[in-house]
């Protein structure tokens, strides 16, 4: 492999990887997927279960990104409010919008059960847990809009959330049961395994160094190969680069960090996030957390925007969980890490087909393992043929950012005037 795998608890507590030889030689393929995490994995899976093998290159090993090193929090819905996600796109494409991204989850626990993935998944719930009131206000106001279209979710008070999550810092939280948890290197590993046994053809180790249409089909040339297909698919997230023209400075690649304690007695575990679901706050600068099936607490947030290894990079984040459970002040930290998730401007996923044959779908905004996955299966459904205006979220140009080469500038300003707002409650 090109790039070997960063050091992490899953890359300890993981499966094996399923075998991913790099590219060699020339191959004429239908589909070519470039990028070999969930949303390149999901697409060739779905293909696979079509009939159709695709062949996936990844320049390092499948699992290997951010699919690989996030929160394993599998969280329904998108950023933006229902009622806003239906106002800017219309009542049909912005319901089918919602039951895509809120049914996410779903569809990712019925793959992990059909390929009978071992990946440590627990269907137990999502909460978004809002600190102050104004935040609970805000939680509250989207639990409406989901239970107004018949969602499964509820609106906690400070009450009932201190006793789902052990701490009484949070002023309520709203309680989708449809979330839940997987070691996500675990799950990425699985999809590789389950999309090979179909059919699908998965190189590891397998850059990709240009890509150019050649007469009706499209090359895609590899230090060690080339394929010439009839379709191509961008799956590149926070590590895309300038294959095609202005798709990488269309989004934001921003480092989230995880850090994780050592394996709690009983004892304690069981007052850290009783419920075991996933966590996540409600605010502009966000914390994720969860116990993992090892009873070990991995707690999640914005970090350093360079790569880390350590739990003293991101020492704020243990100092924050001491404070939300006092009963984990002098236990030990383990693992530091981090990884690039995409942020776009509008908070969306998005979907482009730059040029016939040629899909892209990047940008998850942190809720990449239930909606990379789910976007797979649209990217399949448009590759067999599906009419763009038949998928479940919207195509959209191509739109790079201004003044993209200051990101980590502007990152670093966002989160100082996030923290600021969150404190003011504003």
């Amino acid at each position: 492999m090109s790039k070997l795998l960063p050091p992490s608890l899953y890359a300890e507590t993981a499966i094996p990887a399923h075998p991913a030889p790099p590219l060699s030689g020339e191959h004429r393929v239908p589909v070519a997927i470039i990028g070999g995490g969930f949303t390149g994995l999901s697409t060739a899976l779905h293909l696979a279960e079509r009939g159709v093998a695709a062949t996936l290159i990844e320049a390092a090993e499948p699992g290997w990104g951010a699919s690989g090193r996030n929160g394993g929090q599998v969280n329904p819905g998108l950023k933006p409010d229902p009622d806003e996600v239906v106002a800017s796109h219309g009542e049909d494409l912005g319901q089918r919008m919602l039951a895509l991204s809120y049914g996410a989850p779903d569809r990712v626990f019925d793959i992990i059960r059909r390929h009978q993935i071992t990946c440590e998944a627990r269907q137990n719930g999502t909460l978004r847990a809002a600190l102050r009131p104004a935040n609970a206000r805000a939680v509250a106001a989207t639990a409406e809009q989901c239970a107004r279209r018949g969602m499964p979710v509820e609106f906690l008070d400070a009450r009932a959330t201190t006793e789902l999550l052990g701490t009484p810092l949070y002023a309520g939280a709203m309680l989708d049961r449809r979330g839940g948890d997987v070691n996500p290197l675990s799950y990425a590993r699985g999809l590789a395994r389950a999309a090979a046994q179909l059919g699908a053809r998965i190189h590891g180790g397998t850059p990709a160094l240009s890509l150019a249409r050649e007469g009706a089909l499209w090359r895609v040339t590899t230090p060690g190969g080339m394929l010439l297909a009839e379709q191509v698919v961008l799956a590149t997230n926070g590590y895309t680069e300038d294959l095609w023209p202005g798709l990488r400075r269309s989004l934001a690649p921003v480092f989230s960090s995880i850090t994780s304690t050592e394996p709690l007695p009983e004892e304690v575990a069981r007052q850290i996030v009783p419920l075991r679901g996933a966590v996540y706050e409600s605010g502009r600068i966000t914390v994720y957390y969860r116990i993992d099936q090892g009873n070990r607490l991995l707690m999640g947030g914005r970090g350093p925007q360079a790569p880390i290894q350590g739990p003293e990079a991101i020492r704020y984040l243990i100092t924050y969980a001491e404070r939300l459970w006092p009963v984990l002040r002098g236990r030990r930290w383990t693992h530091g890490w981090n990884g690039q998730l995409a942020m776009t401007a509008d908070h969306y996923p998005h979907l482009h087909e730059p040029a016939p044959g040629l899909l892209a779908a990047l940008g998850y905004n942190g809720r990449g393992v239930a909606m990379a996955t789910a976007m797979g299966a649209q990217l399949a459904r448009r590759l067999e043929g599906a009419a763009p205006e038949a998928i479940d979220m919207p195509f959209s140009p191509i739109r790079p950012m201004p003044f993209h080469g200051f990101w980590k500038l502007g990152v670093a300003a966002a989160v100082w005037k996030g923290r600021v707002l969150d404190a003011l409650g504003v």
